[in-house]
């Protein structure tokens, strides 16, 4: 296997370098996988763009779904990320984990999970009636193309950890069991 340090600061592509310090300065770390994509000389700055770009969905869906693609995905770094970061906005536990299986003690953000759920297991190919239960619950067309775009950025970051299986720096999110009806 190869193995996939963190590159330093140091190690990075100097066009790389602003947003290091901008990450720093914001999150106070520079998490691993956003250093791990400083590989790339253009990725670091291309990614961020992307995702701090305008969105109609709130932070709480936007996370909402990240936790459920680290789950359909197995990302362990962004399961973890996405649950600390959920800690540290009051969300409980037992609905950090409802989201990572696509369901919500609130409604809406149910259908969101739900939908997110639907569209990564089915690679975007959804029933009629989970598009019905997404709209019914107050979301339109301009929110499940936001939506998608959300998705796209968590394949991206679920895929890079998956393949480079660098070093979680968050508290690691409690595994998962999903009750089988077998």
């Amino acid at each position: 296997m190869i193995d996939f340090s963190v590159p330093t600061r140091e190690q990075i592509y100097p066009g790389n370098e602003a947003a290091f310090d901008t990450l720093q300065r914001r999150l106070g770390m520079v998490p691993n996988l956003y250093a791990t994509i400083a590989y790339s000389e253009n990725g670091l700055n291309k990614y961020l763009a992307f995702q701090t770009a305008k969105t109609s969905l709130y932070n709480r869906e936007r996370d909402a779904v990240s936790l459920v693609m680290a789950q359909v995905n197995g990302c362990r770094y962004c399961q973890s990320a996405y649950t600390s970061m959920g800690r540290k906005n009051g969300i409980s536990e037992e609905e950090l984990m409802a989201v990572r299986t696509g369901n919500s003690s609130h409604p809406r953000l149910s259908a969101l999970a739900g939908q997110t759920k639907e569209i990564a297991e089915n690679k975007g190919r959804v029933s009629v009636d989970a598009l019905e239960r997404f709209f019914e619950a107050g979301y339109d067309k301009g929110n499940l193309v936001d939506l998608i775009l959300q998705i796209s950025d968590n394949i991206a970051m679920n895929y890079l950890y998956n393949l480079t299986q660098i070093e979680i720096d968050f508290p690691l999110a409690p595994e998962l069991v999903e009750e089988n009806n077998a």
